[in-house]
């Protein structure tokens, strides 16, 4: 081959490598035929699943479960919140009043009846976002598949999560829950740390002086069990002496 052949040849070539890159990023189908040639060159990834599922996200939106106190008192209120907030109407909730004998949660009412359809539900999250007690939060389940329409409606009794390791399931009557004497709305800053989990025995004197202590930062001081619960704490450094005298 002469120098003049081999010259036109190699021009040719480069006027057509600057062609078809021309074509594949100035145009609209050139464009979207570079998404495919890109992905001829990545090595796949390949998950065995069902024997190996790949991690989800931390934040991932999954299936809901209903939560219970440390006693085993339900968290649910029957308050339907997250059935207004939903935008797909996907929850149903029929609310039900605690008595004497029989009591669910620690309010007045508890869910009598409990449905998710996740034949509507988007996993959007913004149920769990409307309930005031923390009653209803989204795992990281996904795998929710059925063969039937209503196999895809989750009832109360698919939702709430089993009793703790030292809680009862429900109901429970008032003189137990009276006795236990926890505080269910005030969180870990007024319920004694010697009377969460194990034997719930009566935490009636939980100082004040704790909950101002605690508050400001967080955390529970640690307390020896026997010391502090009946008589008062000394004051701590988060303000427990105006907690105290308030």
């Amino acid at each position: 081959m002469t120098l003049q052949a081999w010259l036109t040849a190699a021009g040719g070539a480069v006027a057509l490598v600057l062609l078809g890159w021309l074509a594949l990023t100035r145009t609209v189908l050139g464009r979207g035929l570079a998404v495919p040639l890109r992905a001829m060159f990545v090595k796949p990834e390949t998950a065995s699943y069902p024997e190996a599922p790949r991690p989800t996200a931390p934040r991932f939106h999954g299936r809901h479960q209903l939560n219970r106190y440390a006693d085993g008192l339900e968290k649910c209120i029957g308050c339907e919140l997250c059935a207004w907030a939903c935008p797909a109407d996907a929850i149903f909730v029929q609310g039900g009043d605690n008595t004497e004998e029989q009591r669910f949660s620690p309010g007045e009412r508890y869910a009598e009846d409990y449905q998710i359809n996740y034949n509507r539900c988007i996993l959007c999250g913004l149920c769990i976002e409307a309930c005031p007690t923390r009653a209803l939060t989204m795992t990281q389940e996904y795998e929710i598949a059925a063969d039937s329409r209503e196999g895809l409606i989750w009832t109360k009794d698919m939702l709430l999560v089993d009793p703790p390791e030292d809680g009862y399931d429900t109901p429970h009557t008032d003189r137990e829950v009276r006795d236990r004497g926890l505080n269910y709305y005030g969180g870990l800053a007024v319920t004694p740390p010697t009377r969460k989990g194990g034997s719930f025995a009566p935490a009636t004197a939980a100082p004040l002086q704790r909950a101002g202590a605690v508050v400001p930062r967080r955390e529970l001081p640690l307390v020896p069990p026997g010391t502090g619960d009946a008589e008062g704490e000394p004051d701590g450094d988060g303000g427990s002496a105006g907690a105290g005298d308030a």
